[in-house]
């Protein structure tokens, strides 16, 4: 590759010179007069008396031959009619900012007409709740701002740029990238005029992504205080809801109940004098889940009859309006639900809303996950999408090369040739490259499709359980097992988002899982774990939710769980780029009585797993001599 690199300019050089000696076609004066009015329309402010004359200039020049001619005058146009759309709350705006983005983007430079369009397209598809979709395109636009390539963008446009990526990534689970964005935004915010809501926004964003990243109360306070700063000097200016949201999170940081309390009560005024004022099912929501807090609230403080007060308010809320309550928050009501009932003494009742509560978490889960896949395959096909604008950019180059080329006859056509050799190979193992990280993407998603498939049957096997404890009328066992499987379902939730986990992490979700079988089978086994000494195990990553299947079926049909002696033990070790696993139970008291067959779904997807883990993975099963049975996994890991 050496001798390539110092050939390669040499070969470049004749196309050089015959670039430098053409002569460039100067643009036309109507040109230049469309770009001017085009520049004055992007300047101009506007307002409610001037909406309809700038729409219709948009659209004049949407239908210029001149602006139809150059692709960067007509993506500006057509981005510009979108925004306009968009302002109005029309489905059109779509239909031009995707127009805008076929042709801005196979076009080399425009940072800044790639941010605007960018952006655009990640609000339509927030505002569609197409969340990873927005997501892709709002980060795009996010790294041309902290690239410093998007010359010519304002202040504002960056600002809001940046915050609405940050508030993606929030909600998306990246909370790091959404504390780097909105840091990048507060460098920018003193150029901001006074008033203006992103000096609000950044700093309610800041509190709310330390909040959710569970900093300490100090490194959140600064920002406080510069929002009351604010709102001290603008009073008139911003929503006074946002500083006591802001407020009631500091104090969930600091751990002050009775401030949390003051603040809520405040906004729930606030959003009270609101949905009276203007129907609207996100007021409407706001009221739903600050009486829910309150009630929370309330039985954190032992006020059982005040927080069944705002209990009763959230549910005369969700029966007035039953169909716009947003899952989520129905959860939230749930969880105060059953809090207060707990607290009054009725567990049954809360035994029952904890109930409901699982089903409800279920089909959100299914929900989500049906929804995620359909995302994935949607950015999957924007990101082929991409690869074939980047080729097309590459042979649209080629081609201008070679059309120069000819004018300089043979030799320079045999250099042009032995360049285009050069250029196919690129493309060629670029090709190769490609389509091995398809390929990847491809194991990695029946992975994840695999893994959605093990989360109903786990669920499934608990309900049962909680089913018995209610029959036998074992209520405590029945709540400390529903509170031990809720911690274990919110850790499998987090681990089932990554594609590979820390050992310690699968390892406590595993100890946690066998916690819950003991008191599924009232302590009829005892086991013990082995773990691998002198290891950091958070460096050793793996795919989740791999062992745990093998130890259920230990359980289930390795042991036996009527004499109460049972016995497994799991060993883990780590050698090189591979944890061998052993999982090995007692065997039963009477093995030669015939097990009823059964079809073990859990065991089934395990064993595609392993399979898709590559040539390395394996599993083996042997019998002992004295008793029981050892499953073996070998499972590779990275570092």
């Amino acid at each position: 590759m050496s001798a390539l690199n110092r050939i390669f300019p040499w070969l470049l050089l004749p196309l050089f010179f015959i670039a430098c000696a053409q002569k460039k076609d100067g643009l036309s004066p109507d040109h230049d007069a469309i770009a001017a009015q085009i520049k004055t329309l992007e300047d101009q402010k506007l307002t409610a008396a001037n909406g309809d004359s700038i729409k219709q200039a948009w659209l004049t020049l949407d239908q210029n031959s001149t602006v139809k001619k150059d692709t960067v005058l007509a993506a500006r146009v057509k981005y510009y009619l979108a925004r306009l759309y968009a302002m109005s709350g029309q489905d059109s705006a779509l239909f031009f900012v995707q127009q805008a983005l076929e042709l801005i983007e196979p076009t080399t430079g425009n940072a800044k007409y790639k941010a605007l369009i960018y952006n655009g397209i990640g609000n339509i598809r927030s505002i569609e709740a197409k969340q990873r979709e927005a997501g892709y395109y709002y980060n795009k636009a996010a790294t041309i701002v902290l690239s410093d390539t998007a010359a010519g963008l304002s202040t504002e446009a960056k600002s809001a740029i940046l915050l609405s990526a940050a508030q993606n990534n929030l909600s998306s689970f990246q909370y790091n990238l959404a504390e780097k964005m909105n840091r990048s935004v507060l460098p920018l915010i003193d150029s901001l005029p006074e008033g203006h809501i992103n000096r609000q926004r950044v700093l309610v964003q800041m509190i709310q992504t330390l909040n959710t990243l569970q900093r300490p109360a100090e490194d959140i306070a600064p920002f406080l205080h510069q929002l009351e700063e604010l709102h001290a000097k603008n009073p008139d200016k911003y929503n006074i809801s946002f500083l006591y949201d802001s407020k009631i999170q500091y104090y969930e940081t600091a751990k002050k109940p009775d401030s949390i309390l003051h603040y809520e009560l405040l906004k729930i005024a606030i959003d009270e004098r609101l949905h009276q004022q203007t129907a609207s099912s996100i007021l409407m929501n706001n009221l739903f889940v600050d009486y829910s807090n309150v009630a929370a609230i309330y039985v954190s403080l032992n006020k059982p009859a005040l927080g069944e007060k705002f209990i009763q308010k959230a549910s005369k809320l969700k029966a007035q309006f039953p169909k716009l309550i947003f899952p989520n928050n129905e959860i939230t009501f749930q969880n105060s639900l059953a809090a207060v009932y707990h607290l009054q003494g009725k567990d049954k009742a809360a035994i029952d809303v904890l109930n409901h509560l699982v089903q409800l978490q279920r089909g959100i889960y299914q929900s989500e996950n049906t929804q995620a896949i359909a995302e994935m395959n949607a950015l999957y096909q924007l990101q082929a999408k991409d690869q074939s604008i980047r080729i097309l950019n590459e042979n649209i180059k080629i081609n201008k090369l070679q059309l120069q080329q000819n004018r300089l006859g043979l030799i320079i056509s045999s250099l042009a040739l032995i360049l285009l050799i050069i250029i196919l190979f690129f493309l060629y193992y670029s090709f190769r490259q490609r389509r091995s990280i398809q390929e990847k993407e491809k194991v990695l998603l029946q992975q994840q499709l695999l893994r959605t498939q093990m989360e109903p049957h786990f669920i499934f096997n608990t309900l049962s359980a909680v089913q018995s404890f209610m029959r036998l009328d074992k209520k405590e066992n029945a709540i400390k097992y529903l509170n031990r499987f809720s911690r274990l379902l919110r850790s499998n939730l987090e681990l089932s988002r990554e594609n590979l986990v820390p050992l310690n992490e699968e390892l406590e979700t595993l100890e946690n899982y066998l916690i819950l079988q003991q008191m599924r089978f009232e302590d009829a086994f005892d086991y013990h774990i082995t773990q691998p000494e002198d290891q950091d195990l958070s460096a050793v990553m793996l795919p989740p939710m791999l062992i745990q299947p093998y130890v259920e079926n230990a359980i289930l049909h390795g042991i036996d769980l009527e004499t109460g002696n049972s016995r497994i033990d799991i060993q883990f070790e780590l050698s090189a780029d591979v944890l061998r696993v052993s999982i090995q139970d007692s065997g039963k008291v009477n093995p030669d009585i015939p097990e009823i067959s059964h079809r073990s779904l859990s065991g089934t997807i395990s064993r595609e797993r392993m399979q898709l883990l590559g040539k390395k993975a394996s599993v083996q099963i042997t019998k002992n001599p004295t008793a029981g049975t050892t499953v073996t996994l070998l499972i590779p890991i990275t570092y």
